[in-house]
Parts: C-alpha cells; structure tokens; sequence
C-alpha cells in the first residue's frame, strides 16, 4: 500500500504545498475517525505525560518530519528515481534497531556494524552508481536522497516510538492519536508558513488522489501496521517492511515503465540483503 501510494498516488499532488499535504491526509482521516473513534478521548485523562509525549513523538517524527521529507523527496526527483529514493527511505531499520536498542532495551544484532555499515556502502552506490556526487549539475537527487535519509531516521524512530506506545493503547487507539496530534501539527506548521490558502490550488484530481490516499494507503496502511506491531518486536518489523520498497520498484517499472540500472540492482539487493540480515535472528529478548 505504501509502495502504492508513493510511486503512483502522492507524485500525483506536486503542484501543492508539501507542508498542505501532509496536513490534509492526516486530517480527513482523523475527522473521519472522529465518527467510530471518539470513545478514545477518554484516555487523554488517565494518561501519563511521558505517554502523551511518546504519543506527540510518534506524531512529530512519524507524521509530519517524515511524511514531509519522502514527500520533499519524491517531488525533488521529479517522477524520475522514485524507486531510488523508496528504497533509501528503508534504511531506517539502522536507526530503528540502534534506537530499539537504547530505548526499549533490545538486543543488538550481532555483527550490527558490519551489516548497517555494508548496507549503507550500499545505499551510495544504489544513489550514484559508481559515480562521484556532482552538485553543479542542477540535479536535485542528491538532495532527495538526503531527504530520504531524514525521512528513514523519522520513520524508524517512529517505530520505536509506536512500540512504545502499543504497551498501552491499541492499535486503533494508536493511530487515532498518530493522525490527531499529526494534524494539529501539520496546522500549525502551515498557518505559520502562510499556506492555509492552499485549499484554493485544490483540483478536483487533487481532491480524488487526496481521498484515496486518507481512506486507503494512509489511513488504513497505519491501521494494519500498528495491528502488526503489537505482535512483533520494533527490530523485526523493519523486516516485514521490506516489501515496501520491492513493490515500489515493480510500480515504478508498471506505472512509470523506468528500471533500475545493472549498478542500482545490485546495491538494492546488497543492501535489502543487509538489512534482512540486521533483521532477522534469533529470538529477542530484553536486557
């Protein structure tokens, strides 16, 4: 759904503001939750504040600064290298597991190092082949990598972040709080930058693309990925969330008919390899 989204849908709303859309489909959701959801208000008055602080965490980090940069990201290439920039988000696993690590006091992988260190190699190679980063060229992958890179360092502490979350709410009660303290963020942030009037630049395409994305690839995609969490360690979430970047790959090349050139399989394949192998072992257990 992610992969979806990323390649197919959101590329598809660059003629707004970043900061708008990001507001807006966490907004709709939420309003829309509202309806069925209401009922978890009640946790606001039982609620520790280092839990409403995790919560606006996973909200600042997982909503709006990495929403924002893979958003940033995918217009900067413009529609060109959308899988690049997808499967460098999903080095987050390297900032996840050394978060996971530090703050929920899971095992280090064995030979973490080694693997975070091969599938960052990797990731240089996966964004400039065998090719010296050239800034004078006027090309903005670079910095869409760059942006990738936030978004991954987000994500992954959002991870981490949800999973502390998950040890006292739900899984629907966590999203429901995700979209809630997003969306007054995301306000916020565009009142200060001058962008409410963005709803004025909103095409009827727009409204459409936007709706799918809140009622599907968004919304629902958190749905099931909380659901999961509960289940599995931070660490081996990242993982299952290989499939993210592989689908927006087989997206890009149907949607968009671009491929990966020889160079860029490899190193997407080195560094998944890695991360599988940061990933996968045996059984965690806590410190």
């Amino acid at each position: 759904m992610w992969g979806l989204d990323g390649i197919v849908l959101t590329p598809q709303l660059y003629n707004l503001n970043i900061g708008f859309v990001v507001f807006i489909v966490h907004a709709i959701p939420f309003v829309i939750m509202n309806f069925f959801l209401f009922r978890e208000y009640r946790y606001l008055t039982v609620l520790k504040w280092k839990d409403i602080l995790l919560l606006m965490l996973v909200a600042l980090l997982g909503g709006a600064l990495g929403t924002m940069a893979i958003v940033k990201a995918l217009f900067l290439v413009e529609f060109q290298n959308l899988s690049v920039v997808v499967l460098l988000q999903k080095l987050q696993p390297v900032f996840a597991i050394s978060l996971a690590y530090f703050f929920l006091k899971e095992k280090m992988r064995e030979n973490f190092y080694l693997w975070a260190g091969i599938a960052i190699i990797a990731s240089y190679f996966l964004t400039f082949g065998f090719r010296l980063p050239d800034f004078s060229t006027g090309s903005n992958t670079a910095l869409a990598a760059g942006y990738s890179l936030i978004a991954a360092f987000a994500f992954g502490s959002a991870t981490v972040a949800g999973k502390g979350v998950l040890r006292k709410l739900s899984f629907y009660a966590a999203t429901f709080y995700r979209y809630g303290f997003t969306t007054l963020i995301m306000l916020v942030y565009i009142s200060i930058s001058g962008n409410l009037n963005e709803f004025e630049a909103v095409t009827p395409h727009n409204w459409l693309i936007i709706m799918i994305i809140s009622l599907t690839v968004g919304s629902g995609a958190i749905f099931l990925y909380y659901y999961g969490l509960r289940k599995v360690p931070a660490m081996l979430s990242t993982v299952c969330e290989l499939l993210f970047p592989l689908s927006a790959i087989v997206f890009d090349y149907i949607f968009n008919n671009r491929m990966l050139s020889i160079i860029q399989w490899l190193s997407a394949a080195v560094m998944l390899y890695a991360i599988i192998r940061l990933s996968l072992s045996p059984q965690i257990e806590r410190k």
